[in-house]
C-alpha cells in the first residue's frame, strides 16, 4: 500500500487529522478536504484511488459527489457516518460506494477497509491490462467487441473467488492459455506457481506420473520418489490445457483430486494435501465427448462449474483492426521497420478472411507482412495466398450465369449464409455483408427472414404460465421443449430433407416419470452448446448414472444372455418409468 493516492473528506477537523497521519504512514498520499467544494477540486487535479467521504458536510450532501464523480472514474468510494440509516446505506452502495463505515470506527479498522478498497482498484487495473495489453502465452488478448468485454468482465468476476474451477473453452489460438494466465495473475494466487499442462504432450503410459508423482519402486526405472505436477502448483494454479486428451484412468483420479483435495502419488500408501485451483482449457467438443463416452460425464459437469468460452476471430471481426495495429507496433520495433498503416484494401482482405487459426494466425500473418514491406503501408501484395484468394474466388463466382439469375435470389441466399455464420447476430452479418444493421434489417424484412428469426426468438420466450413454477430442472426441459415441443416450428427450422419426426418430444412424455425433475441436457449433455447438430440426440449412457444397479443385476435380468435388450427396453426413453411400477400388473402388461 504505498504510492496509491486517498481523499479523505470529513469536516471534523480532530478526525480528519488523525485519519490523514494514521493512514499516510502506511505509504498512501493522503489528500485532506473538508467541503465539497474542496474534495471536487482534489478531483479534478488528480485522479484518487480511494475517497473516504462524510455524508454529512458544511456545504451539502456527500451524496451529490458520489452521484457527480463515481460513473465517471475508477475511484473505489467508501461511505463515513455517523448518521448511518439503511436507506443512507442503500442509496450510497446504488450510486457506487463499495464499503460502509459507521462512526466511530477505531483506526485499523478504516486502515483495513482501506486495504480492501486498494485491492479492488489494483484488480481493476489489472483487467484494464488485460484488455489492452500484449502477448500472454504467445497470443495476445485485445479485445473491443462487445463479445470479448463480457469474457474480460467474467475473469474480474473469477479472479476473487479462489475455490471455483473453470473451464476455458474456444478454438485454436483464441488465447486460452492467456486467460488462464490472467486468471492466475488477478487472483490471490498470483504469487504462488503457473504451472501450465498440456495434457497431448504428456506420454499415455506416464501421465499419471507426471501429474501426481509416484513413490520409488512404484514401475521400472522409479528409482526414486518424484513429485507430480500437482504438487508442484501447490499454493498457486494448475492449467491443464487439452484437457480432453487425458486418459480414463487420469480423469478418475483428477475427479477424486477436485472433489476430495486429496490424492496419492502413484504406488503409494498415503494421501498428500495441496492447495491448488484447477483451471483447465479445450478446443474439443466436450459434450459431445461425453456423449461419445470417451470423457467422464461426472468430471465435466465438475469442470464447467463456471465456463468462459472464447469467441473465434470470425466472430468478433471489429477486434481484427486493434489486433492488426498492435501486431503491427510490436513488429515493427522487432524488425526495425516503421510501417505507419494498413492499405484499406489490405485491411478490407483482413476483415474478411475467415481465421481458422484465429489470433494466431493473424499474428503470423501481420508478422510476414511487416517482414515482406519495403515502404511504410501494407499492401495486398505482402498478404499470404490464403488471405487475398477468397476475393479472387468471390468475384469468380459472381460471374453471371449464361441462363441468367434472380438477384433476389441471391441476395436471399448471402443473407441467410452470413446469418448462420453470425448465429443470428445482425451486427455481425452486417460486417460480413459490408452493410450496416439497419441495411440488414430491411432487407431481412423483405425476404421474409426477420418472422422467421421472430419465431425462433418466440420459441425461447419465457415458459408457459402452467409451467412457470417448476424448478430449475424443470425450466431447463423447457427450454428444449419450446423448440422440440412443436412440430410446427421444427419443420419451419429444419429443412424437410433433414427432418425427423423423433426431434418432436411430447410436453407431458416425463409428467410423472422417474425423470421428470431432470433437465433434457442432464442426459443430452450435446445439446449444451447451440446451435447444436445431431450429436445432441446421443444420450449419455444409463450406466453413467445407475452404475451400481447395472453391476449388481449384470448376472441377472440386465445380463448378456438375456439378448440385446437395453434399460430403455424396459425402462423407457422419456416417460421413464421405475423399477417399482414395472413390477406392478400395469407395468408387467406394458409393452
Amino acid at each position: 500500500m504505498a504510492g496509491e493516492r486517498l481523499l479523505v473528506l470529513e469536516d471534523d477537523p480532530l478526525l480528519l487529522s488523525v485519519l490523514a497521519e494514521r493512514l499516510g504512514r502506511e505509504g498512501l498520499e493522503v489528500t485532506t478536504a473538508a467541503t465539497l467544494a474542496e474534495a471536487r477540486k482534489a478531483l479534478d487535479a488528480a485522479d484518487q484511488d480511494v475517497a473516504l467521504l462524510d455524508l454529512r458536510l458544511p456545504d451539502g450532501e456527500g451524496l451529490s459527489l458520489l452521484r457527480e464523480y463515481a460513473p465517471k472514474g475508477d475511484t473505489v468510494w467508501v461511505v463515513m457516518t455517523a448518521h448511518a440509516t439503511v436507506s443512507s446505506a442503500v442509496e450510497a452502495l446504488k450510486l457506487g460506494a463499495k464499503d460502509y463505515l459507521e462512526k466511530p470506527f477505531t483506526l485499523d479498522r478504516a486502515v483495513a477497509t482501506v486495504k480492501q478498497a486498494l485491492e479492488m482498484t489494483a484488480l481493476r487495473r489489472e483487467v484494464a491490462a488485460l484488455r489492452d495489453r500484449s502477448s500472454l502465452a504467445g497470443t495476445t488478448v485485445i479485445g473491443e467487441s462487445p463479445a470479448m468485454r463480457r469474457v474480460f468482465e467474467l475473469v474480474e468476476r473469477l479472479a476473487a473467488v479462489d475455490a471455483t474451477t473453470v473451464l476455458i473453452e474456444g478454438e485454436s489460438g483464441t488465447g486460452k492459455g492467456a486467460i488462464a494466465q490472467a486468471l492466475h495473475r488477478l487472483s490471490k494466487r498470483s504469487n504462488g506457481p503457473f504451472v501450465n499442462v498440456t495434457s497431448s504432450a504428456l506420454p499415455e503410459t506416464l501421465m499419471e506420473s507426471e501429474l501426481f508423482g509416484h513413490e520409488k519402486g512404484a514401475f521400472t526405472d522409479a528409482h526414486a520418489a518424484k513429485r507430480g505436477l500437482v504438487e508442484m502448483a501447490d499454493g498457486g494454479t494448475l492449467f491443464l490445457d487439452e484437457v480432453g486428451e487425458l486418459t480414463p484412468g487420469v480423469q478418475a483420479k483428477l475427479l477424486r483430486f477436485i472433489e476430495e483435495k486429496t490424492f496419492r502419488r502413484l504406488g503409494g500408501t498415503r494421501d498428500l494435501v495441496v492447495d491448488v485451483r484447477i483451471v483447465t482449457a479445450t478446443n474439443r467438443d466436450l459434450a459431445a465427448e461425453v456423449a461419445a463416452g470417451r470423457f467422464r460425464a461426472d468430471l465435466f459437469y465438475r469442470l464447467r462449474v463456471i465456463p468462459i468460452t472464447l469467441p473465434p476471430l470470425r466472430e468478433r471481426r471489429e477486434d481484427i483492426p486493434p489486433l492488426v495495429k498492435h501486431f503491427t507496433a510490436h513488429f515493427n520495433r522487432e524488425f526495425g521497420k516503421h510501417v505507419r498503416e494498413i492499405a484499406p484494401e489490405a485491411q478490407a482482405m483482413l476483415n474478411a478472411y475467415a481465421w481458422p487459426g484465429n489470433v494466431r494466425e493473424l499474428r503470423n500473418v501481420i508478422e510476414r507482412a511487416v517482414l515482406l514491406t519495403d515502404g511504410e503501408a501494407i499492401g495486398t501484395r505482402e498478404l499470404p495466398p490464403e488471405v487475398t484468394a477468397p476475393l479472387a474466388q468471390m468475384v469468380a463466382a459472381a460471374t453471371l450465369p449464361a441462363d441468367g439469375v434472380k438477384l433476389d435470389d441471391v441476395e436471399r441466399r448471402l443473407l441467410v449464409e452470413a446469418l448462420d455464420r453470425a448465429h443470428g447476430n445482425q451486427s455481425h452479418a452486417a460486417a460480413l455483408l459490408g452493410l450496416s444493421r439497419h441495411q440488414v434489417r430491411t432487407r431481412m424484412k423483405r425476404h421474409g427472414l426477420m418472422a422467421l428469426l421472430l419465431a425462433a426468438a418466440a420459441s425461447f420466450a419465457a415458459p408457459p404460465p402452467a409451467r412457470a413454477q417448476e424448478g430449475a430442472a424443470g425450466a431447463a426441459s423447457l427450454t428444449c421443449l419450446r423448440c422440440h415441443g412443436s412440430r410446427e416450428f421444427l419443420e419451419q427450422a429444419v429443412p424437410l430433407g433433414q427432418f425427423r419426426i423423433s426431434l418432436v418430444v411430447l410436453r407431458d412424455s416425463g409428467a410423472g416419470s422417474a425423470h421428470g425433475s431432470l433437465a433434457c441436457v442432464r442426459c443430452h449433455v450435446g445439446a449444451l452448446k447451440f446451435p447444436h447438430g445431431s450429436e445432441a440426440a446421443t444420450p449419455i449412457a444409463c450406466t453413467s448414472c445407475h452404475a451400481a444397479v447395472d453391476a449388481i443385476l449384470h448376472a441377472s435380468v440386465h445380463g448378456a444372455g438375456r439378448g440385446a435388450a437395453t434399460c430403455t427396453s424396459c425402462h423407457g426413453a422419456h416417460q421413464v418409468r421405475t423399477a417399482g411400477w414395472l413390477r406392478t400388473a400395469a407395468g408387467r402388461a406394458a409393452p
